[in-house]
């Protein structure tokens, strides 16, 4: 009557390694916990770099599509924004994947070829053992059969 609980352990591990919960987290992170960091970053370090060709703020850069473009007046493209909101992608993805995806996909692998060398070692010695099996057999009727010759 007393059936075996599942190891609550064994089910929260599953969960986490689940390629799911993995992506959710990622995406948790980008959206949120890196936001701060890419920000300074693209501020404190990719703006003054290309403040030394133009203006610090990325935003300033645009062009004009209309005659002019004064306030409100006429249509703006602004590639600076995009440029910058770009690079604060970029920079978010790569400290994601470095620090989060390359680690998870290696301890997965790592996994894998454990689980799959164990499997092959059971395979070997169970091919071993069949193969002792088989050659006993052919022992015993070899020697029933030279028996039977002799009577």
């Amino acid at each position: 009557m007393s059936e075996k609980k599942p190891n609550v352990w064994e089910g929260f591990k599953a969960f986490l390694t689940r390629g799911n919960v993995v992506d959710l987290a990622v995406a948790v992170v980008i959206g949120a916990a890196f936001t701060n960091i890419v920000t300074a970053v693209v501020k404190g370090l990719i703006n003054p770099l290309v403040g030394a060709i133009g203006t610090k703020n990325l935003d300033t850069y645009s062009s004009c599509l209309s005659d002019k473009c004064t306030g409100d007046e006429g249509i703006q493209l602004l590639w600076g924004s995009v440029l910058g909101a770009t690079l604060s992608f970029v920079i978010t993805a790569a400290v994601v994947y470095f620090l989060m995806v390359l680690p998870m996909s290696k301890y997965l692998a790592r996994a894998e070829a454990r689980r799959k060398a164990k499997e092959g070692t059971h395979e070997v010695i169970e091919l071993t053992e069949l193969e002792v099996l088989k050659e006993i057999r052919d022992a015993l009727v070899a020697q029933r059969g030279s028996g039977h010759s002799e009577r």
